[in-house]
């Protein structure tokens, strides 16, 4: 009994979800748009950008006080929507891996 206890309290918690504050991002650019922004004149917002290198072939990520966060469920709907901007996400995380379940707006944008 008491085994069973300690592998539910060390292994069951990962299937709590927990929420981060970061920037929904690509992988091309990561935690700085700065480049891409100066380098192509008709991009003008990390929207933009981030839009620009999904497009491109790049996947989205999520950057959270400088760590960048790959993120597993690429076609999760608010992603496109929240592109580029600083939100509250709601997932799991596996390593560096999220699997987004919610993304909240109503955080400052970054652009």
């Amino acid at each position: 009994m008491f085994s069973k206890l300690v592998f539910v309290l060390a292994f069951g918690t990962s299937c709590f979800a927990a929420s981060w504050t970061g920037q929904i991002s690509d992988s091309a650019c990561g935690p700085s748009h700065a480049k891409m922004l100066a380098q192509h004149g008709n991009l003008k917002t990390d929207r933009d950008c981030t839009a620009a290198c999904i497009k491109g072939g790049s996947k989205y990520v999520f950057v959270s006080d400088g760590k960048v966060y790959q993120i597993d469920n690429q076609t999760f709907a608010d992603l496109a929507k929240r592109a580029g901007d600083t939100v509250k996400v709601t997932g799991d995380m596996n390593g560096d891996t999220i699997t987004m379940s919610k993304i909240e707006e109503g955080v400052t944008a970054s652009r």
